[in-house]
C-alpha cells in the first residue's frame, strides 16, 4: 500500500472542498473557486484553542505531545492544552540558539513546537506551519483581508528564531536541525506593504521589531556551514546526520524505494557505504532485488547509506525541493552546490534589509546592505550565468563547474531584480523550454520525482511569473497566468478541490511518481495564495475570459 494512503483519505473529511469533491462544480464563472478559497483558510487555520493543532498526521501514537522552550518559564496555556485537549507537555532540554544543537533523537517521542499565534497550514497531511509555505499563504492571507493572520504568522516566525534557534522547517521536533528557503524578509514587506497601502505610511515599530530577526535569519544562511565553499555564496545544510527523523520514525519507505530505484536504473551514485560499514550512523536498509511477485523476494541484499548521501538528503529537504535528482540521482548532493534559488532569495534579503534601514533611518547599515547585495550579484553572475545558454545554473562547490541541469529556479534572480536589462532579455527568451499546456514545468527531466517533468508548482509559477512581469515580459507573464490559472479551474471543476501540485502536459493533478509522496495533497494552502496572486494581476479581458471558461487557445485564436 502507497504510504500515506490511509492519512490522506481520513485528512479529506477536514479539508476544504471536501463537500464540493462530493459533487463537483459544474458551473463557469471564479465565484465557487474563490469561496472555496476563502474557506479554506478557516478550514486550514490552526491555533492554541484548536485540539487538532497539535495531532501528528504522519505517525500518532498515544496523546499528542507539545515542546515548549526551555529559556522560559511554562505559560498558563501549557496546563490548559493538558485539560482540554489531552496533550502531554514537556520543556525542551536546552536554551536553542540555532540549528541543530538539540540532537532529535535524544528527546525521544517526537512533537509539536509551541507557537503563540494562529497560522494557516498547507493542508493533508502537513498539520504544521512550514516556513517557505507559509509566504505563499501570507500573499493569500493579505489578498484575502486577513492582515491579522497573516501579521501573526510571521510573528511567529520571529517566535521560532528567538526560542528555536531558527525559522524551521516546519514547528516539529523533527525539523530542529534545518531550516527552509528564506522568505521572512519578503514575508515582512509584504505584510507592511498592504498596511501602509491602507494608512499611507510604514509601520516603523513593526519594522523595527522585525530588523533583527531578518538579520539573524540572514546570519544564519550567511555563516558556518551554510557557506558554499569559498564561492562567497550559500547552500543548503541540514545540521543533523544519519536518516532524517520524519522519515525514519514515521515508518516512511522512502530510502528503501530510492535504493530500489538507483539499482533498478543503473544510476551511477555514491551513496553506498562501502564494504557494508559507514563512519557515521548510517543504518542497514532491505531491499529486494529480484521480486518473485508482489508478496514476495527471492532476493533480498541489505544496503547502508554513506553518511555524506543523507547529509544532502536531509539538505534537499531544507531547500524546499523534495525530491528532484536537481542535484544528483534523488538530490544526494544538495550541500555540494551553491543553489541559484537560495542566493537569489539571499539577494532580495539584503535588498529588503537595505530599505528597511533606510526607513528606520540606519543610513550606514543600508549602504552595508547595498554592498552585499553588489557582492552577491557579482558572484552570482560570475558562477552561475552561463552566457552561451543564456540561463543561470546551480554552481556545484566540489567540482568546480555549473551544473548544466535546466531547472525552474533559473528565474528567480528575475523575481528579486538581479539581472541586468540584456541578461533578463535571455533569461525571458527561455520561457519556451520551461512552458508547457498548464504553465512553468519543473524541468525537462522525466525522473519520476515530484519536483521534476512534468509537474509544476504554484509557487515557482508565482516567483517566475511575478518576475517576468516585473522585466516587461507582460504577454509572456499573461499567457502563463492563464495556462496555470485555467489549470485549477478546470481540475476544481472535476472534483471540487485544489492540490499541492498539477502535471503541466496533461493539465490535470494526476501523479505517478517513483519515491517520494505518492499523493497529491488536497488543500492547499501556497496553491490559493498564488491563484489569488496571479488572477488579481491578470489584466481584465483575460480575468474575464478566465470567468467565462474560455481555453487559452480560444482566447488567442491560435492551437498553442
Amino acid at each position: 500500500m502507497r504510504r500515506f494512503f490511509t492519512l490522506a483519505v481520513l485528512c479529506l473529511l477536514a479539508l476544504p472542498g471536501f463537500a464540493q469533491a462530493a459533487s463537483p462544480a459544474k458551473s463557469k464563472g471564479l465565484a465557487d473557486i474563490l469561496n472555496y478559497i476563502a474557506n479554506g483558510w478557516t478550514t486550514l487555520e490552526r491555533s492554541n484553542h484548536d485540539c487538532k493543532t497539535f495531532v501528528d498526521e504522519r505517525k500518532q501514537e498515544g496523546k499528542p505531545l507539545i515542546y515548549f522552550p526551555a529559556d522560559q518559564p511554562l505559560p498558563p496555556i501549557a496546563a490548559d492544552l493538558e485539560k482540554r485537549c489531552g496533550v502531554e507537555v514537556k520543556q525542551l532540554p536546552q536554551k536553542i540558539t540555532g540549528p541543530g544543537q538539540v540532537k532529535v533523537e535524544s528527546l525521544g517521542k517526537p512533537g509539536i513546537l509551541f507557537l503563540p499565534n494562529p497560522y494557516v497550514v498547507p493542508g493533508g497531511f502537513f498539520n504544521e506551519m512550514y516556513g517557505w509555505d507559509s509566504y505563499f499563504i501570507i500573499r493569500g492571507l493579505l489578498r484575502a483581508g486577513k492582515i491579522d493572520i497573516a501579521r501573526g504568522q510571521v510573528e511567529n516566525f520571529f517566535y521560532e528564531i528567538e526560542h528555536y534557534g531558527s525559522i524551521l522547517n516546519a514547528n516539529r521536533t523533527y525539523f530542529l536541525s534545518r531550516s527552509q528557503p528564506p522568505f521572512l524578509s519578503a514575508m515582512v514587506m509584504a505584510v507592511n506593504d498592504t498596511e501602509k497601502a491602507a494608512a499611507g505610511v510604514d509601520d516603523k515599530l513593526w519594522l523595527e521589531k522585525a530588523y533583527p530577526y531578518i538579520v539573524k535569519d540572514y546570519q544564519m544562511w550567511t555563516t558556518g556551514e551554510h557557506l558554499a565553499g569559498k564561492t562567497g555564496l550559500s547552500r543548503y545544510y541540514d545540521y543533523g546526520d544519519g536518516p532524517t527523523p520524519d522519515i525514519a520514525a514515521t515508518g516512511d519507505p522512502y530510502y528503501a524505494e530510492m535504493i530500489t530505484n538507483v539499482l533498478t536504473s543503473g544510476a551511477e551514485v555514491d551513496y553506498f557505504a562501502k564494504d557494508g560499514k559507514s563512519s557515521g550512523p548510517g543504518y542497514n536498509l532491505e531491499v529486494c532485488v529480484d521480486r518473485t511477485d508482489k508478496h514476495s523476494c527471492s532476493k533480498p541484499a541489505k544496503f547502508l547509506l554513506t553518511d555524506d548521501y543523507y547529509k544532502g538528503d536531509r539538505s534537499m529537504r531544507e531547500s524546499g525541493f523534495d525530491v528532484s535528482s536537481r542535484f544528483a540521482p534523488y538530490s544526494g548532493h544538495t550541500h555540494h552546490f551553491a543553489p541559484v534559488c537560495l542566493n537569489s532569495l539571499l539577494f532580495q534579503t539584503e535588498k529588503n534589509l537595505q530599505k528597511i534601514a533606510t526607513i528606520l533611518g540606519k543610513p550606514d547599515e543600508a549602504k552595508d546592505w547595498e554592498s552585499k547585495a553588489i557582492q552577491r550579484s557579482e558572484r552570482m553572475s560570475h558562477l552561475m550565468w552561463n552566457q552561451k545558454r543564456g540561463m543561470y545554473f546551480d554552481y556545484d562547490v566540489v567540482a568546480n563547474h555549473q551544473s548544466m541541469y535546466m531547472y525552474a529556479t533559473t528565474f528567480y534572480p528575475l523575481w528579486v531584480g538581479l539581472p541586468t536589462p540584456s541578461l533578463a532579455q535571455s533569461l525571458i527568451a527561455n520561457v519556451k523550454n520551461f512552458e508547457r499546456p498548464g504553465g512553468i514545468v519543473m524541468s525537462e527531466y522525466d525522473t519520476k520525482l515530484q519536483w521534476d517533468f512534468p509537474y509544476g508548482w504554484a509557487p515557482v509559477n508565482l516567483i517566475d511569473i511575478e518576475g517576468l512581469r516585473a522585466y516587461g515580459a507582460t504577454d509572456e507573464a499573461n499567457r502563463l497566468s492563464y495556462k496555470f490559472l485555467s489549470m485549477v479551474i478546470d481540475n476544481f471543476r472535476k472534483d471540487g478541490t485544489i492540490r499541492e501540485k498539477y502535471n503541466m502536459m496533461t493539465r490535470s493533478d494526476e501523479v505517478d511518481l517513483s519515491v517520494g509522496y505518492h499523493v497529491n495533497v488536497i488543500g492547499f494552502g501556497w496553491t490559493n495564495g498564488a491563484f489569488l496572486s496571479l488572477l488579481n494581476d491578470l489584466p481584465k479581458d483575460l480575468r474575464d475570459d478566465l470567468e467565462a471558461g474560455r481555453a487559452w487557445n480560444e482566447v488567442t485564436g491560435t492551437g498553442n
